[in-house]
């Protein structure tokens, strides 16, 4: 598949994220400083994995972090220059890799989540997921998200009218209830995501529609992949001469 610009012919990838015929969500977690925000995510967690979800979390960290240890094997590996460290064990693997920026969410899902039912990211509010705020009333004076912001709900120990549900601090049965019934309950319906260059393109829903039809019929009839759910396709082209 070929991509034609002003005579250039232009890297790209087309990325379908088929999970059950349905993208993996992704709900942000975000608040003020100490609002309690990974203390909500400690909360919910065991109460979505009671109920036979898989979730992956996600962290922002506009500092910057470090999770080798000095001396380890993995910590060598990488001073001496790899770019993608990976540390794996009869129960559990780590990947330590080199961006090239800050990733946003959508590239996050693409390059690294797989096999789970949700992701939930702390932090994130600049970004255009769906967003969850937490706010204490003796901490904070006012709401840091307004519902233009995609905000879907908020959990506090204040009542607020923004139009959104609003759920006690400790009511983790009740949000996890909504998170179930908007994001996690089957829906019949498939989605894509293009990237070009790694930047998201908004697709319109006939795009949309077509690429998906168009990719998973070919796909699928293919030997071996009839029963293909879950689908990605990346295509790099160098750039050529202009015609």
């Amino acid at each position: 598949m070929e991509y034609w610009n002003d005579g250039f012919k232009t890297q790209y990838s087309i990325i379908p994220l088929f999970q059950g015929d349905v993208m993996i969500p992704i709900i942000s977690i975000v608040g003020k400083s100490d609002s309690g925000k990974t203390t909500l995510i400690e909360k919910l967690l065991p109460e979505l994995v009671r109920r036979g979800y898989r979730i992956a979390t996600v962290k922002h960290d506009v500092h910057g972090f470090e999770v080798d240890q000095e001396g380890k094997d993995s910590w060598r590996h990488k001073r001496a220059g790899a770019h993608t460290v990976i540390i794996s064990s009869p129960n559990k693997a780590a990947l330590i890799r080199d961006v090239g920026k800050d990733l946003t969410l959508e590239e996050i899902r693409a390059k690294f989540v797989r096999d789970v039912d949700l992701l939930i990211s702390e932090g994130y509010k600049r970004e255009v997921q769906p967003k969850i705020e937490v706010f204490r009333k003796e901490k904070h004076q006012e709401l840091l998200c307004a519902k233009d912001d995609q905000l879907i709900a908020i959990v506090s120990n204040q009542g607020f009218d923004m139009g959104v549900p609003v759920f006690d601090l400790d009511d983790m049965k009740g949000l996890a209830d909504f998170i179930e019934k908007e994001y996690l309950q089957p829906k019949e319906k498939r989605d894509i995501s293009l990237f070009v260059d790694g930047k998201a393109i908004p697709l319109n829903p006939f795009v949309r529609g077509f690429l998906s039809k168009s990719i998973l019929g070919m796909v699928r009839s293919l030997r071996g992949c009839a029963a293909a759910k879950n689908i990605e396709i990346r295509i790099e082209s160098k750039e050529l001469e202009p015609l």
